[in-house]
């Protein structure tokens, strides 16, 4: 049997390989796979290692000739995992199974290897179409996926923050994922319901269905990372989302959060945070607030919320904003909105921000304000012009809710 030492040497060896490679990312997944089409309908990682965890990616890649390679690139692999794999996986990290047993959580991906030899004990490693249900994939470059399971350990490196918001590359990933029916955790094909509609119902079983996306939701695949981050409503927030280093707070109506955006700390968030938006910590976002995203509409640039700014009620925040800033209620900031400035204003707003250039004129469009620190953006009561000034108020959450 092996013992640690000849663990580490074998290990040492694999990597020393000349077609060795180092991944960004690597996991095994628990993979849905759709009854009619054969396709991978969602995947669910136990475990993510993202840039750690090395020797057991050798070990795992090492044993790809046991297996069925569903996809080698130079940017990804996917292989379905079989018997064999198992049994010499589990050869691999004996010197490990013992105290993995004992905890787990110490040894994360020994303990998935135990739990896959269970499932080969009760006969689960294979669908009833033959398919595999375990899959291993690893990434290697930050392209394009070519595959539903290096789409889902991007998102998951996302939503737990291994991975900054912005910085994985998303192009393509609407056209992997399978448009499913949600029931649950379970994604169900929409032609397979169709299929079998009439018995379904006749019989009682027709499943409850939660809702039809490409996305699971956020809390379907993923435990928060911290106990005071609180989501009173599932359906708002979307598998890819970031919330934070703890204190978020995402309230029910209006409020949702989409993939690849987030808020990086404490937050009050009862507005709508689009996709690949950020929001800095110590903000809040009013209810039915809106911040503008990149998946449609012809904005290209993503926007960044600072440090403990307001987004007041129904308003529509389509620049970035530095800390410490304003937007009222039901008002729009754009792009090209114009902002009426005082030269006093204007001046106390260039004392914080380096290189904001007092315009004699006093007009300002919303684009040469963006990323501004300290600014209050209003609409006048009285004329209905849209001004903006330095900002006087301080915004602190509630600390009693966070």
């Amino acid at each position: 049997m092996m013992n640690k030492e000849e663990f580490k040497t074998k290990v040492e060896s694999l990597q020393s390989a000349p077609n060795y490679k180092q991944p960004l990312g690597f996991g095994i997944c628990y993979a849905d796979v759709g009854v009619v089409s054969n396709k991978v309908l969602q995947a669910t990682y136990p475990v993510l290692n993202w840039g750690e965890n090395f020797g057991s990616y050798a070990i795992f890649e090492s044993l790809r000739e046991e297996c069925e390679v569903l996809e080698d690139s130079e940017s990804e692999l996917v292989f379905g995992i079989t018997e064999e794999f198992v049994i010499k996986a589990m050869e691999s990290f004996t010197p490990f199974l013992a105290q993995t047993q004992e905890n787990p959580n110490l040894h994360k991906n020994v303990a998935v290897v135990l739990e896959l030899q269970r499932a080969l004990q009760e006969d689960r490693i294979y669908t009833e179409n033959g398919d595999f249900r375990y899959r291993f994939c690893a990434i290697y470059q930050d392209v394009q996926c070519k595959s539903v399971e290096s789409a889902y350990l991007k998102l998951l490196a996302l939503s737990l923050g291994k991975a900054p918001l912005r910085s994985l590359y998303l192009d393509g990933i609407f056209g992997l994922l399978t448009n499913v029916a949600w029931s649950g955790n379970v994604p169900f094909e929409l032609e397979w319901l169709r299929e079998n509609e009439i018995a379904l119902k006749m019989r009682g079983e027709f499943p409850a269905i939660d809702f039809v996306d490409k996305f699971p939701r956020y809390l379907m695949q993923v435990i928060p990372q911290y106990d005071n981050i609180r989501l009173l409503d599932t359906a708002k927030t979307r598998f890819g989302a970031y919330l934070g280093k703890g204190g978020y707070t995402q309230m029910p109506g209006a409020s949702y959060v989409n993939f690849n955006a987030g808020a990086m700390g404490a937050c009050m968030n009862e507005g709508r945070i689009s996709s690949s938006v950020v929001v800095g910590e110590g903000s809040d976002v009013g209810g039915g607030a809106s911040i503008l995203g990149v998946l449609s509409g012809g904005n290209a640039d993503p926007i960044s919320i600072g440090k403990n700014c307001l987004l007041g009620v129904n308003s529509s925040t389509g620049i970035s904003l530095g800390d410490g800033c304003i937007v009222d209620g039901g008002i729009a900031v754009l792009a090209g909105t114009i902002f009426k400035i005082s030269e006093e204003e204007a001046r106390k707003i260039a004392e914080i921000n380096s290189g904001f250039e007092v315009k004699e004129s006093g007009l300002y469009k919303g684009r040469e304000l963006s990323g501004k620190n300290g600014v209050h953006f209003r609409q006048d009561s009285k004329s209905g012009a849209m001004i903006a000034f330095r900002s006087n108020r301080k915004i602190e959450l509630n600390s009693a809710l966070h």
